[in-house]
């Protein structure tokens, strides 16, 4: 059998694969259907007594405490609007220190005395669940013994039916504690971390005089992601088990013709965006935009934006319909952040506002924002909150597999940095020289066509190389990575945001009640924000040298890996600021960086030993086979008085010698013992086993480009970014 069987019987599928037809039922549209899984204040207010509408309602919109009395009324109508729509079952939905969602599920039925069941779904199961806490990552907060950890319903972000062929369930998103109280997952530090943001930007909205309401911050995070045939998928062992290609040569064809970025969309890929879209309609995700990504095969969903910690949970669930509903397309939805090298990764651009119903979003500048102080003021705070806490924002991205993607081509570089454009610009270099008097004004565009209409266009241009941009009415932060859930950035950036607010609202108060007019201490505090922390604004290119040489001298971290940024997590500073808002502890703090130590040194030792046998079993066998092929043609050749040349073969066996080098320093590598500390394993993996790993990948890339094609077994990268 040739050894590109596998390879071959795969694209014979792909060809054969006809998709399944995707439409709206004639009954339905999709603003019909939006929402329609969800238990909403709208299915509330039509299923519960008015008074506990009243009260769940002033929780989620006013952040009101939650009266645990109103839970028996909740419970019951959730039960029966959940079974009205087939749910069998309920969950408990958190989201432990793993970036993925967990969830238990129970049945509604409870036998009685007579044989038979009933349907139970009380206040208190609603409101609490304890799921086993003793096997997920605690770094720390736990010990394997110790099992027992809580989860407790969040009411501000709804309730909903996830839908299985087998029988539906209602799932509710809820928090994840142990019993000390201490956050196990990313939902609980992003609620505290809004509530502490929301106190200080109170303070500042009612020192400009108004009702601030219930200040909220906002996300509204980009998704990138890559769709491969499952044929080929299942016959890359590397994806399966890492989700990234750790062997593959480069294709001929990548992305240097940027004819993929905003193309046509094929109609496979349609039919899958549709049905997702369907999905996440029915389950109130409010899904906007979908194009084509600038690598082959790779694509982008963006969502409209939503309070933070709703966005998050969106966000987990809409991964998980991608990968359901990719499989039904025949298709492998891949969220690694470099599946394949060579090509763009994927990120998931959070972009962050903050607002409330009263005072609407508070980054929005309006046509003169040189006139707008309240819009300045928490600018600035923006401003202060990157250049003080820079290393912090890095940090919270920091992963194994975001570091192959970080600073390259379709990423921001890990030096983090502000980016607020050529109007806002000029508006704070007025500021930093006395006042500002003006605004750069939206310009117009003539096509040079009678037929076309003039554009107008923005005061100022976009910059794709920033980590932290302005974007005309939010901050876009470009570096998390694909995978991660966008809970950990929120809850760094409201945090940060927190400690900036507080010191501005602070040196407010203070200058009014020593009599300084308002005005003016407006005017100073700009000064100052921008004099002192204007060194984190960069307009200019991210990706020069000569901005890394720049970006030194203005005394900015240059955090390049995981290794390096997991440290700011528990500097002095960090601790004594999340402390500081109630948002992590010292010992939660302490339990996220070793958590991040060990998914480093885990995930890299993951990859190291597929790389050993992948290259092992099915590169050397090639080359080997390969090798033998053409020494007994040579041997044929000269058998018959043919004059014989070695060059091929001297090729071949010079690259496979190169390889098994390789491999025998990474199986060295790899029986290395590093020590048993998380700090040891995760040192070890960067220094050692990634180095190690690159090495073999050259080789057996190297290895690919000369074996015959037809005793190749992986499927290689122009067939799988390519055939679709």
């Amino acid at each position: 059998m040739s050894g590109n069987r596998v390879r071959l019987d795969a694209i014979k599928d792909v060809e054969a694969y006809v998709p399944p037809a995707v439409s709206y039922a004639a009954t339905e549209t999709p603003g019909e259907i939006f929402g329609a899984n969800v238990f909403s204040t709208s299915v509330m207010q039509k299923r519960l007594p008015k008074s506990v509408y009243k009260s769940v309602l002033a929780t989620i919109e006013r952040s009101a405490p939650l009266d645990p009395l109103v839970a028996d009324a909740v419970a019951s109508a959730m039960k029966d609007w959940a079974m009205e729509k087939g749910a069998t079952h309920y969950a408990h939905v958190f989201y432990p220190l793993t970036h993925l969602t967990a969830e238990k599920h129970d049945s509604f039925l409870e036998p009685v005395g007579d044989g038979t069941a009933l349907a139970e779904f009380a206040g208190k199961t609603l409101t609490q669940g304890e799921p086993d806490a003793s096997s997920f990552p605690s770094g720390g907060l736990r010990n394997t013994f110790e099992a027992r950890g809580y989860t407790g319903w969040d009411v501000t972000s709804p309730a909903y039916v996830l839908e299985n062929p087998n029988g539906n369930t209602l799932c509710i998103p809820t928090i994840f504690v142990s019993m000390t109280g201490e956050a196990l997952d990313h939902k609980t530090p992003l609620l505290r971390s809004q509530q502490a943001m929301a106190t200080h930007a109170a303070r500042i909205i009612k020192l400009f005089g108004h009702d601030p309401g219930t200040v909220v911050s906002y996300c509204g995070a980009e998704q990138e992601y890559f769709l491969i045939d499952r044929h080929f998928f299942l016959a890359r062992p590397d994806l399966i088990n890492a989700g990234r290609t750790l062997l593959g040569a480069r294709p001929p064809k990548g992305q240097e013709f940027d004819d993929h970025y905003f193309g046509a969309i094929p109609d496979r890929v349609l039919g899958f965006m549709m049905d997702t879209e369907r999905e996440l309609f029915k389950l109130g995700i409010p899904a906007k935009t979908r194009h084509n990504e600038v690598a082959p095969g790779q694509f982008e969903i963006a969502p409209m934006f939503e309070r933070a910690n709703v966005a998050a949970d969106h966000q987990q669930l809409l991964m998980t319909t991608f990968k359901t509903v990719a499989k039904k397309h025949g298709m492998e939805c891949l969220f690694h952040e470099k599946p394949f090298a060579g090509v763009n990764g994927s990120g998931k651009h959070v972009n962050f506002s903050m607002g409330s119903s009263t005072v609407g979003n508070l980054l929005l500048p309006g046509d003169t924002p040189h006139d707008n102080a309240q819009f300045l003021v928490f600018c600035s705070a923006v401003i202060r909150a990157v250049h003080k806490y820079g290393g912090l924002l890095r940090a919270s991205v920091a992963s194994a597999s975001n570091d192959h993607r970080l600073g390259a081509n379709e990423a921001p570089p890990a030096i983090i940095s502000i980016f607020l454009g050529d109007q806002l610009a000029d508006v704070f270099d007025q500021i930093a020289k006395g006042a500002a008097t003006s605004s750069k004004g939206k310009g117009t565009l003539i096509p040079g066509v009678d037929t076309l209409p003039s554009l107008p266009t923005d005061p100022g241009d976009r910059n794709r190389t920033s980590p932290f941009a302005f974007t005309g009415n939010r901050f876009e932060f470009r570096a998390p990575g694909s995978m991660q859930s966008v809970a950990g950035p929120m809850t760094t950036i409201n945090t940060i945001m927190t400690e900036a607010l507080d010191y501005i609202a602070s040196y407010l108060e203070a200058a009014v009640a020593e009599g300084t007019e308002f005005n003016t201490a407006v005017q100073l505090i700009l000064t100052e924000m921008i004099t002192n922390h204007g060194a984190a604004v960069f307009n200019g290119n991210g990706y020069s040298e000569d901005w890394q040489i720049e970006a030194a001298a203005r005394g900015l971290p240059n955090l390049k890996t995981t290794l390096d940024a997991l440290p700011e997590l528990v500097s002095e500073a960090s601790m004594e600021l999340f402390e500081k808002y109630h948002v992590f502890n010292h010992r939660e703090m302490h339990s996220r960086y070793e958590i991040g130590l060990e998914q480093y040194a885990l995930s890299i030792g993951v990859e190291a030993r597929l790389t050993l046998e992948l290259a092992s079993t099915s590169v050397v066998p090639a080359a080997v086979r390969y090798q033998t092929e053409l020494a007994q043609n040579l041997a044929a050749l000269k058998k018959v008085g043919f004059e014989t040349d070695l060059t091929d073969l001297e090729v071949v066996s010079a690259k496979l010698t190169a390889l098994r080098v390789a491999l025998r320093a990474l199986d060295a590598a790899l029986a290395t013992d590093p020590g048993h500390t998380a700090a040891a394993e995760a040192t070890h993996a960067g220094t050692a086993l990634l180095p190690a790993m690159e090495a073999v990948r050259t080789a057996a890339d190297a290895l690919e480009a000369v074996v015959a094609d037809d005793l190749w077994s992986l499927p290689t990268y122009q067939e799988m970014l390519y055939i679709l």
